[in-house]
């Protein structure tokens, strides 16, 4: 029961009313992903094509995640350098991956979004916010207690995962010192809300935001094609990594 609160919760982060007021009400036939053989493949060693040619970097996994109306990313914890992302090492120290959100800075983060919130979201841009999750137990058992529907593991080259940290951090709003804005806590676990430079609204979605932060990794996503999770997942499913 806590999971299905969880996952309902998620759900009205900032995306519900915009994939309403697009007409994709309907979801496609969710093909889950088997997330714990993601972490055991991730990272093994490329083969080398030749005996004398130099081996390739191998490749990062980044996990897609969909709540439902709402999407976010999952990242391994090993994969985000202290320095590529500061205050999610200081803050989230014992994590072995983070899943990260984001979405209209009052919606998201309200007890009981109404309406008005709502509409308020998608009429004109509004504040971003970033939410955080330290996921400190097996994927499984965190998509299990989140309520995710489906989760795709997406395969990233080593320059295409530094990109995409360096696209995430710039997200943070800083203060006057260039310290990330703290919000408070976040929707469940161990998690935070920080405050984000970017705006929302109607056309910049939770699932935009996941899309365009993919795209800047190198993955082949068309942002403005991904208002709803549903279409942004249906963009992913062919390019899903498989495992041996």
């Amino acid at each position: 029961m806590v999971g299905l609160v969880r996952s309902a919760r998620t759900v009205l982060a900032g995306c519900l009313l915009p994939a309403v007021l697009t007409a994709c009400a309907a979801q496609p036939g969710l093909v889950p992903v088997a997330a714990g053989t993601a972490d055991t493949t991730a990272h093994a060693a490329s083969r080398t094509t030749a005996p004398n040619m130099p081996a390739t970097p191998a490749l990062l996994s980044v996990h897609v995640v969909n709540h439902g109306w709402h999407t976010g990313l999952l990242l391994r914890a090993a994969d985000v350098p202290a320095a590529a992302w500061p205050v999610l090492k200081a803050d989230f120290p014992a994590a072995t991956h983070f899943e990260v959100g984001w979405g209209d800075r009052a919606y998201y983060r309200a007890v009981n979004p109404g309406v008005w919130l709502g509409l308020k979201a998608v009429a004109w841009p509004t504040p971003g916010v970033l939410h955080v999750v330290a996921v400190s137990t097996t994927l499984e058992r965190f998509i299990a207690a989140t309520g995710i529907s489906e989760s795709i593991e997406i395969s990233v080259s080593p320059a295409g995962m530094q990109r995409l940290l360096e696209h995430l951090r710039s997200s943070h709003e800083l203060d006057d010192a260039g310290r990330a804005i703290t919000l408070g806590p976040g929707l469940y676990g161990q998690s935070r809300f920080y405050a984000s430079s970017e705006h929302f609204h109607l056309f910049k979605t939770c699932n935009v935001w996941v899309a365009k932060a993919l795209q800047v990794a190198g993955i082949s996503v068309t942002p403005v094609a991904a208002i709803t999770a549903s279409r942004l997942m249906a963009q992913l499913r062919p390019l899903a990594k498989v495992s041996p």
